[in-house]
């Protein structure tokens, strides 16, 4: 949600600033922006509503904006329409500061009112505006001084960069709740939203912490805390290259990213695995809390709330422990039991999503252990949890989520076989088998992945339906949950998944001669169940897309219009298969109708606002 470059050193930096801009399209925005900084000229500023090439056609890729110095931006609406003047970057009155912002200013309206009535004109509808004003009204000649004092000042997240016209060579940053990046460059520095932005320049980066201020010069960066005090920065390697970011021949990121499953669940799980045990290094979790735990709680968002709804039906199993599962936007507000003998897993692609960071910190107030579950290195959520858990998924670029899911689910099933053992919950001959069958995963995967042709035919078969169903009872249930969210959220049309066994309490009513629906029998404990489900829609004239495994084939093939068939394995790993046709059948139902399947319209990657 929204994208924040920053470059100051020796070469145009309109160019760079456009770049980084069009690597964090995938995060979702409607308007664009540049403020580039130039001795001579001072402030410019261009911004658009609408696609970054609109921007970038405006200042002929950046050629026509002088200068070594500048930010970019790329808006997401939430106070205010998207349009040219609600785009960031923001001007103060003066026309001697220029902002660029991410997050949400929740105190806002009171600073805006106060502004007002020392005479200040606002222009826009932002709750950004009220930074660059406030910036002008602090500012006696110091941009560093007046920055401080702003941040101490506004609530909410932000995560900001601020040129000032009095300093031509200097870019300041700062962030609470947002992310931001820093990148170190020869004669140039960077800083971003995410790293994405800045692989193609620099692999070197330090991830500024919340109440931090950082001032970029082309010598160097210095960062200082909230109390106004140097600290010097702990520097990563970025362990992946621009290609991975970029689409290399795929027609689309989320095609490729659906293809690097198999490699990117190799990448998660195989490490981990040692024989006929998990091995999980990192885990700073000891066996005697793992031992008294007497509840867990998965909290996450969209895709990685599917991901947790899996696992409660797999860590129920195999621990015998209550496991619930909340969305993160609601666990705060939940008044959840949590004590000392609980943990509290969050799982987020980004490390950023601001729901679940709330969650994180209300679960360690309340007295939870806490586990993070994420995919992006440095991330806060990651810093903050007691325990972290990467899914070493590499870069994900496509709005709807693939190999994040796939990776997150491989970790919180090595999670569950590694308590189990610790609890003496499961045998070890069990633990063994169900390792032995991940093991077979990405081979698995990769037959699904030879045969997409079928899918896609499908696809072109049910493409122009309006209003679709998934239904499957226990794990099929979970994923047709995942299956339903992908389709709607790349192709637009209604999708909904149900629990099977609740069609005749109420949902039966809405099947019609020619409603699609994708029924999940998958789990061989409840195929019978599943194919009675099946029987109940088809006899309203449903019409049946079956989702099964090869072994019940020619079972669901008597029942189905159409059919997608996934190899055996074992009944704990069934999602893990499951999931990848449906991804592709959303992806190709997407394609058919025309749809910007990678930034699927008013969503974003990283969600760090509520």
């Amino acid at each position: 949600m929204c994208g924040i470059v920053g470059f100051v050193g020796e070469e145009q930096a309109a160019p760079v600033l456009l770049d980084g801009l069009a690597r964090l399209e995938y995060r979702g925005y409607d308007s664009a922006g540049l403020a580039v900084l130039d001795r001579e000229k001072g402030l410019q500023m261009v911004k658009s509503k609408g696609r970054l090439k609109v921007l970038s056609d405006m200042v002929d890729g950046g050629k026509t904006l002088s200068g070594t110095l500048g930010v970019g931006h790329t808006r997401w609406a939430t106070h205010g329409e998207p349009s040219d003047t609600n785009a960031h970057p923001h001007l103060s009155n003066s026309g001697r500061i220029a902002v660029v912002h991410n997050g949400i200013i929740e105190n806002y309206m009171e600073i805006k009112e106060f502004l007002q009535g020392q005479g200040v004109t606002f222009h826009s509808d932002t709750d950004t505006e009220v930074v660059a004003q406030l910036l002008d009204y602090y500012y006696q000649g110091d941009i560093v001084e007046a920055t401080f004092k702003v941040i101490h000042r506004i609530e909410g997240s932000y995560a900001l960069g601020i040129l000032c016209a009095d300093a031509p060579d200097q870019l300041v940053a700062a962030r609470k709740d947002g992310p931001l990046v820093l990148g170190y460059g020869d004669g140039c520095n960077f800083t971003a939203s995410d790293v994405t932005a800045l692989i193609k320049y620099t692999k070197t980066v330090s991830y500024m912490e919340d109440g931090e201020l950082a001032i970029l010069t082309r010598e160097g960066i210095q960062v200082y805390n909230d109390l106004n005090q140097p600290v010097e920065k702990e520097r990563s390697t970025v362990d992946w290259d621009i290609s991975d970011a970029e689409k290399g021949g795929y027609e689309h990121f989320m095609f490729k990213e659906i293809m690097e499953q198999p490699e990117a669940y190799r990448k998660a799980a195989f490490p981990r695995i040692r024989g006929d045990r998990v091995e999980l290094e990192d885990l700073n979790l000891e066996d005697d809390f793992i031992r008294q735990l007497d509840r867990l709680y998965i909290v996450a968002c969209g895709s990685s709330y599917h991901v947790g709804v899996v696992g409660k039906y797999l860590l129920e199993r195999m621990l015998r422990r209550p496991v619930e599962v909340l969305l993160a936007s609601e666990f705060r507000y939940a008044d959840p039991i949590v004590d000392e003998k609980s943990l509290v897993v969050v799982i987020s692609q980004s490390g950023e999503t601001l729901d679940t960071m709330a969650a994180l910190r209300e679960a360690r107030q309340l007295g939870a252990r806490t586990l993070a579950i994420v995919n992006v290195m440095g991330s806060s959520i990651a810093k903050e949890a007691d325990s972290v858990l990467y899914t070493w998924a590499g870069p994900e670029i496509a709005v709807a989520t693939t190999k994040a899911y796939s990776t997150q689910l491989a970790v919180l099933t090595l999670l569950g076989l590694h308590f189990a053992r610790v609890m003496d919950t499961m045998s070890q001959r069990e633990i063994g088998e169900i390792l032995e069958q991940m093991r077979l995963i990405p081979a698995k995967m990769e037959e699904i992945l030879s045969h997409t042709e079928e899918i896609q035919y499908f696809a072109s078969q049910y493409f122009n339906h309006e209003s679709i169903f998934f239904i499957g009872r226990n794990l099929d249930y979970a994923m047709g949950l995942e299956g339903s969210l992908k389709l709607k959220e790349i192709s637009y049309i209604h999708s909904e998944a149900y629990a099977a066994g609740e069609l005749k309490h109420g949902t039966i009513s809405l099947i019609e001669p020619g409603t699609l629906v994708v029924a999940l029998a998958t789990y061989a404990p409840l195929f019978d169940k599943a194919i009675s489900n099946v029987v109940e829609v088809k006899s309203r004239g449903a019409t049946v897309l079956g989702v099964t495994t090869e072994s019940k084939r020619e079972e669901m093939a008597k029942h189905s219009d159409s059919l997608i068939v996934i190899p055996d394995t074992h009944p704990m790993l069934l999602p893990s298969l499951a999931v990848v046709p449906l991804q592709l059948f959303a992806y190709y139902v997407a394609l058919q109708r025309g749809c910007d399947i990678d930034k699927p319209r008013n969503l974003a990657k990283s969600v760090t606002v509520e």
